[in-house]
């Protein structure tokens, strides 16, 4: 009996929507792979990693989850779901059972990112409006697509979803690198993460580690057939 492949969900980051996957989801449909890429709400990580695993959860068959900067430390929570049989990072947060955004990276030098953080206010029910952050639009391109076209970084600026900023304290559930298979992409000249951080957690996490030398955080955008290799991998080695 032939095990199907499985489905790979793409969960962006913040400061990103689904569109950043484009590129990687027109690889990954030339060769047939089945793919979605859900919207990640940014709200905060048990509420955020809860609706991702609720999408893996509904879809028949195996799954990979592939989470992009904050959508790592998602998959790390969501990836617990029954039907998933592999995680991939790129350029991400692969965090530990208990351990916060702001934990694992207080261990290294901070990013560029932390210094370009514009706040801006949401309305809460109920309560006092709560704050999320976005990356000041002329830092954009530096921070988060310095290997993108001028062109394209500057739509990215306009169209990037804000992060609830109270994610950054959450600590996660759970850890499902301790008992599923990882992949990781470390995105060597990224300015939003520090890439020692994503080279901890990438080899905590006894993950198979890629790097990419070069590549901003937007990697996805930039070099979308990296990105889908690794994936590729991941899926041949689960299937």
């Amino acid at each position: 009996m032939s095990i199907p492949t499985p489905t790979v969900v793409l969960v962006h980051g913040a400061f990103a929507d689904a569109a950043s996957w484009s590129g990687v989801i027109e690889e990954l449909q030339g060769d047939g792979i089945p793919v979605i890429a859900p919207p990640n709400p940014l709200r905060g990580l048990a509420s955020d990693a809860a609706y991702v695993a609720s999408v893996a959860a509904q879809i028949d068959g195996p799954v990979i989850l592939v989470g992009h900067s904050y959508g790592g430390a998602l998959i790390t929570v969501a990836g617990t779901t029954e039907n998933v049989v592999g995680l991939v990072y790129v350029a991400a947060y692969a965090l530990d059972e208990g351990e916060s955004l702001g934990e694992l990276q207080g261990r290294y030098p901070l990013s560029p990112l932390v210094s370009n953080l514009k706040q801006w206010t949401y309305p809460v029910a109920g309560g006092d409006p709560a704050v999320e952050v976005t990356i000041a639009e002329d830092a954009f391109p530096s921070v988060f697509a310095a290997d993108v076209p001028a062109e394209v970084t500057k739509v990215l600026a306009a169209a990037q979803r804000p992060l609830a900023a109270a994610a950054f304290d959450e600590t996660a559930s759970a850890a499902a690198w301790q008992t599923k298979p990882s992949w990781a992409l470390v995105a060597a000249a990224d300015n939003a993460i520090n890439p020692e951080v994503e080279r901890f957690g990438a080899k905590r996490a006894g993950a198979t580690i890629v790097e990419v030398e070069g590549a901003s955080h937007a990697v996805a955008v930039s070099q979308p057939k990296a990105v889908a290799d690794l994936i590729r991998e991941a899926v041949r080695a689960t299937s």
